[in-house]
């Protein structure tokens, strides 16, 4: 049962446990690579390609046969029946998408589906411009497992700007600081700065403020960096546990 498959869902809620009361772990986006572990009827255990991480989804939407050539390049991206005909189904940013027909100024990715073109890029497309994606989730609000427009987690926001620009970078804080390279502990922050907690993480703008999915502010939002480390080690008693640098 390791066969690959490809979900077709808009997006998907990712489980600890085959059920819904279960913890939401992660999302599974709209063209995402995936191996099935095991299912029975109404779940399946999977295992994402991009990062090889496990949970269960509900039994439904995916197929094998796909062959993605765009994906989503904006924060969300409307459904259309047909072209001018929208529907209120959307397509998170980094969706990848398996374009069948052009006209003018939407693309068919199945029948009775179609996107506007200003909402895609090549699949191949690289944004190196970190500021601007993160800044795409601006006030969206914080959600512990969300990885979409409609709520994202901490580790999810930093991900984001990896998998748009098809580079691996794990999912979860834990995962993000083995995998990331040590930096001096100075405290001269600067542009393209990855702070780390336990259990959190945000990323310098310049060098007097960040943003990161803040639960307690229950949202994404740009703060003061020497700000928001008093504030985390006065509320949480959390001290930071690496700096590193993004890649941009």
């Amino acid at each position: 049962m390791q066969n690959k498959f490809y979900f077709t869902g808009n997006f998907s809620n990712i489980y600890k446990n085959p059920s819904k009361k279960s913890e939401v772990t992660s999302q599974l986006i709209y063209g995402e690579k995936f191996t099935i572990l095991s299912k029975n009827k109404s779940w399946i255990k999977i295992k994402t390609l991009f990062d090889n991480y496990k949970g269960y989804v509900e039994n439904s939407k995916y197929t094998k046969k796909f062959s993605p050539n765009y994906k989503i390049s904006s924060l969300k991206a409307r459904i259309f029946k047909k072209p001018g005909i929208g529907t209120n189904n959307w397509l998170p940013l980094t969706s990848k998408l398996s374009v069948l027909e052009k006209n003018k100024n939407y693309v068919k990715i199945e029948k009775n589906k179609w996107i506007k073109k200003t909402d895609i890029k090549k699949l191949n497309h690289k944004d190196k411009n970190f500021m601007k994606i993160f800044k795409k989730f601006l006030n969206v609000k914080y959600v512990w497992g969300g990885k979409t427009f409609q709520g994202i987690d901490c580790s999810a926001l930093l991900q984001i700007y990896f998998c748009y620009n098809n580079s691996f970078y794990p999912r979860d804080t834990k995962d993000q600081i083995k995998f990331t390279k040590n930096k001096s502990k100075r405290r001269k922050f600067e542009k393209g700065d990855i702070i780390f907690w336990k259990g959190h993480v945000a990323m310098c703008l310049n060098s007097k403020q960040l943003i990161h999915a803040y639960g307690p502010e229950r949202k994404v939002i740009i703060m003061p960096i020497i700000e928001t480390i008093n504030r985390i080690q006065k509320t949480a008693k959390l001290k930071i546990k690496k700096i590193s640098k993004i890649k941009y």
